[in-house]
């Protein structure tokens, strides 16, 4: 089997919930995939540990914490010396606030949440796709649809986990304060990326997608008034379907696990 048919993938916040069934899925559905699984702690990270046993050949643990650049340049670096390329960079890693609940009021809000939230949410995306954008501009499309035209062919593509609650337009509740300013910047940090990543001849696709309201840490203190409860199964089963269908046409969007239309 040659390098070039094996598809090349990092998931980024792999320790838990949606970012560590990303890697589970992605190994179970596709045999010819290598999985670079990044987290803060992966010492502690007990499940990723017992799938890095199980996958000792097709999966890669690295240290990343989105919050200290040197790190996330390190890793980049590391990763293009061993594989050269990226096919798909999925960025999980999110964080409600540091109390573990959204601010309801103003009184609520202070500056320690508000810089935690968002240098998770939003900045580190923004030094993930610095560090691995020209990885992503050598991916070999191996996620996505072809267009017909050869002109308009992509390379890698990068899906950035949002929130629809990170939609300006769709705010009518107000509340969560550092949350939706981290999502609604994380969706500005897309759409940049997008373009300057958009140019040139081997186009990276950039999108923003929000997973649905899935039963993780994150979302279990607000369950109670959740009508639709995805596992985390079924969001990243969801948002895979979306990722295999985009095409060059699609970058910049933000999307819902059944590839509707968000607005910003």
């Amino acid at each position: 089997m040659s390098t070039t048919s094996i598809a090349t993938v990092l998931v980024q916040g792999a320790s838990r919930g949606i970012g560590l069934q990303f890697c589970r899925t992605l190994l179970s559905r596709q045999p010819n995939t290598c999985v670079i699984a990044t987290c803060r702690n992966p010492n502690q990270a007990d499940d990723l540990q017992r799938l890095l046993e199980d996958e000792p050949e097709r999966l890669q643990v690295l240290q990343v914490d989105v919050t200290e650049e040197a790190k996330i340049k390190a890793a980049a670096e590391e990763v293009g010396k061993r594989h050269g390329r990226l096919d798909l960079l999925i960025n999980c890693a999110g964080v409600l606030h540091p109390s573990g609940r959204g601010e309801t009021s103003l009184r609520d809000v202070n500056m320690q949440g508000l810089t935690e939230t968002c240098r998770t949410n939003a900045f580190g995306l923004l030094l993930m796709g610095k560090h691995f954008g020209q990885l992503l501009t050598k991916g070999t499309a191996m996620f996505g649809t072809h267009q017909p035209d050869s002109k308009r062919t992509h390379s890698g593509i990068m899906a950035n986990i949002s929130a629809k609650v990170g939609s300006i337009t769709d705010n009518g509740l107000g509340g969560w304060y550092s949350y939706r300013m981290s999502k609604a910047a994380l969706n500005m940090a897309t759409k940049n990326l997008s373009i300057e990543l958009g140019r040139g001849r081997t186009p990276v696709i950039c999108v923003a997608l929000h997973p649905g309201t899935v039963d993780t840490d994150l979302s279990r203190p607000y369950h109670k008034n959740v009508k639709n409860l995805f596992t985390t199964e079924d969001s990243v089963k969801k948002l895979l379907t979306v990722i295999d269908s985009l095409t060059v046409d699609d970058t910049g969007k933000f999307f819902t696990y059944n590839k509707e239309l968000l607005p910003f």
